[in-house]
């Protein structure tokens, strides 16, 4: 027989004799021992367990880390590793476990989406965020993820921190561990997005900092706190931003070693604003100047500096890390993604960025090892979504690819709709789907099913749409691979009526840079690494749906999961 306590851990050697001994030798000689011993025995039961709950509270992990990197495809953990370092994503690689197939199970992948996805173990299905901006039928017009007029920016005269994470309809990881333990734990998300920092830190974080671009500083808003830290204003004091910018972004490596990218002369990247190439060396101070403006950091690697820098000081600033409860960070690099759509996949902008990154995460790794400890941290990374491969420079290659204009496509659906029934009855366009007037159909008297599959009918005959739903089918369809990403992408008070599906490599972009949103594994398939604490070394070629990040991390905390959480822990990321 083996006594437990209420935490199901054996008792200790001594309580378990003392247990015994009083049930067989005493229990029948002894009045007075009968009459004291089981308050002595209950006393020291209450105080093994007391001090194995105690153990096993200590032994938590201090802080959890959460890094995103925008718009990381998987494949750029190997394509740019001879030229990174030991420390960053080769650190995270070799000492900690890499779900080698992680996937996202839903469209549109966008960034908003991906982080909410990440942070809430929901898909937009239960979480409500469907895009980064959808149409609003109640409002007549489209709306941002985290807009919110009824807050203030804190930090700038701008209006760039009137945000919240009110339109996130379930909790995060951050608001499941401050329940948990009665609010003790600190929660803060930073990016250089606004998005990104919000709704991974969910609805009761202690704070969500985000760069400002009218003045390259950090804010927030009125939904956190009235007025930023002194550490934080002392930070935007320095003017980083300003000081980054003060120079040309050279390339790190001399040109001709970028070999996993284009020349750096090519007819697939978007030049900045009034430059007139988009080649090496990008004279920042100049385009800071020409009506480029502040903001044009987070379209340079130094945008994920200086994040890497706040990231810093928020952890020593706020002692993330050093309290009794288990505190959590939520870091999202941005630049990455600024970089990828204006320059694309092949671009050796994107090489220097990503080769600059793996530095930063070596210096940010390699303080919170310092900081807190290695064993006192568990830290993920992954990415919101990846990116497709330039269109025009697939079809230069005979690679099947294409452009989508989506403003001809809704201009297609109401010259019909208007010839056939005497209304534009098509609100809008966006994220791929169609938006129908409901109240006009309503007045008219007509049949919206019965609209719904005749735009949909129209939209599979334009080139490049691989399939289009209308929503009242959806239920009906069968489930391969992309309608269940399109269910679980599709919340109906915010989704569209009809839903269009491209065929891979076709883009609704501009022909230069490169954007994302795809089912494709492009798109879907990213980095997902753990490492720290009681993580082990390894990896796992099995599937892993993203949203089984969030359960994982309240599994290794021994919280509840977030109220959406629609994924499974991933046992295997243990020693």
């Amino acid at each position: 027989m083996t006594i437990t306590c209420w935490s199901g851990k054996p008792l200790n050697t001594t309580v378990t004799l003392l247990f015994y001994f009083y049930r067989i030798q005493f229990y029948n000689s002894y009045n007075m021992i009968k009459k004291f011993l089981p308050a002595v025995i209950l006393l020291s039961i209450l105080s093994s367990c007391a001090e194995q709950h105690k153990k096993e509270n200590k032994d938590h992990p201090k802080l959890v880390i959460g890094i995103v990197v925008d718009q990381m495809r998987y494949d750029y953990l190997y394509k740019y590793a001879k030229k990174y370092g030991k420390g960053g994503f080769k650190r995270l690689m070799n000492e900690g476990f890499s779900f080698d197939d992680a996937q996202y199970n839903y469209v549109p992948t966008y960034t908003g989406p991906g982080h909410t996805a990440i942070y809430t173990g929901a898909t937009p299905s239960m979480d409500g965020i469907v895009a980064n901006d959808w149409f609003d039928k109640g409002l007549g017009k489209m709306v941002y993820c985290v807009q919110d007029d009824s807050v203030k920016t804190v930090g700038s005269p701008s209006k760039e921190g009137q945000m919240s994470p009110r339109r996130e309809l379930v909790s995060t990881i951050g608001d499941a561990l401050k329940l948990s333990d009665g609010g003790k734990s600190m929660v803060i998300g930073i990016s250089e997005k606004d998005r990104a920092s919000i709704l991974p830190a969910g609805h009761r974080a202690n704070a969500a900092y985000w760069l400002d671009d009218s003045t390259g500083n950090f804010i927030t808003s009125t939904y956190y706190m009235q007025s930023l830290p002194d550490w934080a204003t002392k930070f935007n004091n320095e003017q980083r931003a300003k000081a980054y910018l003060s120079k040309p972004w050279y390339a790190l490596l001399s040109l001709k070693s970028y070999t996993e990218s284009m020349p750096d002369d090519n007819p697939y990247e978007k030049p900045f604003k009034t430059e007139s190439a988009p080649i090496f060396p990008h004279n920042l101070p100049v385009l800071m100047e020409k009506n480029n403006g502040m903001g044009l950091i987070k379209g340079t690697p130094f945008g994920d500096d200086i994040l890497k820098d706040f990231a810093i000081e928020t952890i020593k600033n706020d002692s993330l890390g050093k309290h009794d409860a288990t505190d959590m960070l939520t870091i999202s690099f941005s630049s990455t993604d600024y970089v990828g759509h204006q320059f694309g996949t092949e671009s050796i902008e994107l090489e220097d960025t990503y080769i600059r990154l793996d530095r930063d995460l070596d210096t940010l790794l390699t303080f919170i090892e310092k900081y807190v400890g290695k064993k006192n941290v568990i830290v993920f990374l992954t990415a919101d979504h990846g990116a497709a491969v330039n269109a025009q420079y697939l079809m230069d290659r005979g690679v099947p690819a294409g452009y989508m204009d989506d403003k001809a496509l809704l201009a297609k659906v109401n010259q019909y709709l208007n010839d056939k029934y005497g209304s534009e009855l098509a609100l809008q366009y966006c994220n791929q789907q169609f938006y129908l007037d409901d109240k006009t159909i309503a007045e008219k008297g007509l049949n919206k099913e019965s609209i719904e599959s005749e735009v949909a009918n129209i939209a599979i005959q334009t080139p490049g749409v691989e399939r289009a739903i209308p929503a009242y089918k959806l239920d009906e369809v069968n489930k391969d691979m992309i309608n269940k990403k399109i269910l679980n992408g599709y919340y109906p008070s915010r989704s569209g009526d009809v839903i269009v599906n491209l065929l891979p490599n076709w883009l609704a972009y501009a022909k230069t840079g490169t954007t994302h949103g795809a089912p494709y594994d492009y798109d879907a398939h990213v980095p997902l690494l753990f490492w720290g604490g009681e993580i082990k070394h390894g990896s796992s070629p099995k599937e892993e749906a993203i949203t089984n990040i969030a359960p994982t991390i309240s599994w290794l905390l021994h919280i509840p999961n977030p109220d959406g959480c629609l994924g499974q822990p991933m046992g295997e990321v243990t020693k």
